[in-house]
């Protein structure tokens, strides 16, 4: 027999996570909708196979409700805690607990008279081996931004974070400035930030960069636009959207015959509308604050090449992982064996 028939539907998510990676990769979203048939056709295999080993006297019994509750009780909650602190995406975070669903055991597959995955882990808990087969690929995403740094002649620490890109190519690529008008930073501006400021505003980058002495003045915002979220995906690309207020009425911090209104920051005061700009969206701008907002904008208006760092979404060595996991198996289990540790 090829496998059981819940280790056989398990297969069935495979493609659903490789869909997954390859719409992240493009667009860096995911849609909610995706998470919750997969909890609940997890959690119809883990009852299935639950009640085949019902009332779990024994060894095999057993050894199901520790890899469950580990998988559960640790793997699921562990992606929500990587999320709180800042680790991981959302959609991260809810794969992997979708992962923790559907995977809490080894699954078995006979295939041409080898049963795979190849590696076993003593504990079993499946999800934990596609997390860990997810960390060792994430670490070769850096090391091989740094391979390509050096081919271009990229020597500095930053290669094994942020590569040099084009700055007219910042409207379709997704990540975060490694710099910003101080020079270099961790803490740069997110490019789908950059987007919503550019959106709200109703220019393109183009525009900015051909006359950033005028879009530094705050006194010359005018009509304003809905600033989307950001996504290359989204609307139109920097060209506004769909207006935010009627004609005639006022913009925010500014009265309807052009003064300031009290409270907002006067002209000088608020170089590149930053203050305004966050201030007039009702949800967050990606963690942006006006300082990070205004270095950004400032260095992307002067610059024609600037550092970013790409990121990658880790639903895609997640999803890498998941397939490496279901053919070899643990790969880390197995390194720890080599050199004895295991």
């Amino acid at each position: 027999m090829f496998a059981t028939l819940p280790d056989a539907l398990r297969l069935l998510v495979v493609p659903v996570f490789a869909w997954a990676a390859l719409r992240d990769v493009r667009t860096r979203r995911l849609p909610n909708r995706l998470w919750p048939p997969l909890y609940a056709f997890g959690a119809l295999l883990l009852v299935w196979e639950g009640a085949t080993l019902w009332p779990f006297a024994g060894f095999d019994g057993r050894l199901f409700l520790v890899q469950a509750a580990i998988s559960l009780l640790f793997v699921a909650p562990l992606g929500y805690a990587f999320w709180y602190l800042g680790a991981f995406g959302g959609a991260d975070a809810k794969a992997l607990i979708a992962l923790a669903i559907l995977f809490p055991t080894f699954p078995e597959y006979a295939v041409a008279g080898t049963t795979l995955p190849l590696v076993e882990t003593q504990i079993g808990v499946f999800s934990l081996t596609i997390l860990t087969n997810t960390v060792l690929l994430g670490l070769a995403y850096p090391i091989g931004l740094a391979a390509t740094n050096l081919v271009r002649g990229e020597r500095s620490v930053s290669m094994f974070l942020a590569r040099p890109v084009a700055t007219d190519s910042l409207p379709d690529r997704h990540g975060r400035l490694f710099e910003d008008d101080a020079g270099p930073t961790r803490h740069g501006l997110d490019l789908d930030a950059l987007r919503m400021y550019l959106r709200w505003r109703g220019i393109t980058l183009a525009d900015l960069r051909a006359d950033p002495d005028r879009f530094r003045d705050p006194d010359g915002v005018g009509e304003t636009f809905d600033p989307t979220d950001g996504g290359t995906h989204v609307g139109p690309r920097t060209d506004g959207g769909t207006v935010t207020e009627a004609a005639g009425e006022s913009t925010a911090g500014e009265s309807a015959d052009g003064e300031s209104v009290v409270g907002e920051p006067a002209g000088g005061d608020d170089p590149w509308a930053a203050e305004r700009f966050l201030s007039s969206i009702d949800h967050g701008a990606y963690g942006t604050d006006a300082e990070t907002l205004r270095g950004g904008v400032a260095v992307v208006a002067r610059a024609d090449r600037v550092m970013v760092s790409p990121g990658m979404p880790f639903v895609v060595p997640m999803a890498v992982g998941l397939v490496v996991s279901l053919g070899y198996g643990d790969a880390l289990f197995a390194l720890l064996g080599a050199v004895g540790l295991v």
